[in-house]
């Protein structure tokens, strides 16, 4: 008998509408009280400026703020005083993340049509760009890096931090290091909805971005919500999820390992494992049951199972697909035989980054691969994707039309704008019909 509890277990199309639906919304919208509470933070910091920084700063973190920029020497002290071995993870981390974002840039390109128009696209860095970065509770220095180099390697010409102080009036050290082997400009000790604020608006001390990134809890993911209509946002981002496809040529540990590591980040984190093998899918149930007390944050991954965790069995692999571009998850471990691996990748459509094989943990994707570990959640990989250079570019389009080609538009233009009850259109197009 299981000790874990989840959330739905058994064959997927047995589960009853209820069942389903529970299983599918993972919304990321706040409730009334945390938009409310927002709204207000976001409206304080465009009247007050720094003074409502420096305000949140002693109610929420503690700290009493001489100014809100950390200096860049506080940035070079906290990386010479970092433990080696973390020093080297990060920036090997940072050379990952480099590398892989330089081969995806953008370039630009030109095409001709058959009427001889030469249409072009080119990819124009941002100016300024915000970087969020949690503190407190939650310190990432790997999502420092992946927002901020790639904003580098696309060529923004500015790129700023924003992280929460703890007592000292500074972030912590391992971020302040992290600002420094990612190379961004300046760094300010300021969290929570009013770094966002901050960064969309503007104030005395920080400047107004053009995109904010970075992850955050619920207030900092509604203000970015709240200020996308002056500002670019990064994917709207919730709770961690996991998505598993395996078939009976999974290891059972493994499996679980992978489970118990996305459910430890959240008490309300999705965790999904869908196989063909009813026997795979009781072998990493007693993998779980096994492992799970032994695990410190064991009180957050049974909440997180009980609540959005299931093993559900299907008939075949092409349902495991199908299930899996409808839900959409954030990373998608694919753990199956060398025989169908690549069939079953090409028909995968909505995840945030897929994971092939099970050596490739969603671990060394978090910290160390490369690939960038920002990527949307509650279901909206259907529609967005991981962030990546192209989340740090504009395009700027232009229109080459010479005489010849003006003479051969001309006419069908002319015709167009006339439907459309348009004749000044029509008129500056038809100009050009027979000019030498």
């Amino acid at each position: 008998m299981s000790t874990l509890r989840f959330a739905a277990t058994g064959a997927l199309a047995t589960l009853d509408v209820t069942a389903r639906r529970a299983l599918f919304e993972r919304s990321t919208t706040s409730d009334d009280a945390v938009r409310e509470r927002t709204r207000d933070v976001l409206a304080r910091v465009r009247r007050d400026g720094d003074g409502a920084l420096r305000a949140f700063a002693r109610e929420f973190d503690g700290a009493t703020l001489e100014q809100l920029e950390v200096p860049r020497a506080a940035w070079d002290a906290a990386l010479a005083a970092l433990d080696p071995a973390l020093r080297r993870a990060l920036e090997r981390a940072a050379a990952n993340v480099r590398r892989v974002h330089e081969a995806f840039r953008p370039v630009a390109q030109e095409v001709t049509t058959a009427d001889g128009a030469v249409i072009g696209r080119r990819p124009d860095a941002l100016n300024r760009v915000g970087v969020y970065a949690p503190g407190g509770r939650a310190t990432y220095p790997s999502s420092l890096l992946m927002g901020a180099i790639p904003a580098r390697v696309a060529g923004v010409r500015e790129v700023i931090v924003c992280s929460p102080p703890d007592a000292s009036g500074a972030p912590s050290a391992v971020l302040l290091a992290a600002a420094a082997i990612a190379g961004v400009d300046r760094v300010f000790a300021v969290g929570g909805a009013g770094a966002v604020a901050a960064m969309a608006y503007g104030t005395t001390s920080i400047p107004a971005v053009d995109r904010i990134v970075g992850p955050g809890n619920a207030y900092v993911a509604e203000a970015k919500l709240q200020v996308s209509g002056v500002v670019g946002i990064d994917s709207p981002a919730g709770p961690s999820e996991l998505l598993v496809i395996a078939d009976a040529t999974a290891t059972p540990a493994v499996v679980a390992r992978e489970m118990l590591a996305q459910a430890e980040h959240d008490p309300v984190a999705a965790v999904v494992l869908v196989t063909d093998s009813a026997t795979l899918a009781d072998a990493v149930r007693r993998e779980l049951d096994a492992r799970v007390d032994a695990e410190p944050r064991a009180a957050v991954i049974r909440a997180a199972f009980a609540a959005r965790g299931a093993i559900l069995t299907v008939p075949s692999l092409v349902d495991a697909v199908e299930f899996a571009n409808a839900w959409a998850a954030e990373h998608l471990l694919l753990a199956v035989g060398p025989a169908v691996e690549a069939r079953v990748l090409a028909e995968l459509r909505g995840a945030g980054t897929v994971f092939v094989g099970e050596t490739a943990s969603v671990a060394f994707g978090d910290y160390m691969s490369g690939a960038n570990h920002v990527l949307p959640t509650g279901g909206l990989a259907r529609i967005w994707s991981g962030l990546s250079t192209l989340d740090f570019v504009r395009w700027t389009t232009w229109q080459r039309i010479d005489r010849q080609t003006a003479q051969r538009l001309a006419s069908d233009v002319h015709t167009f704008a006339t439907a459309e009850g348009l004749p000044a259109h029509a008129a500056a197009a038809r100009q050009w019909e027979g000019a030498r």
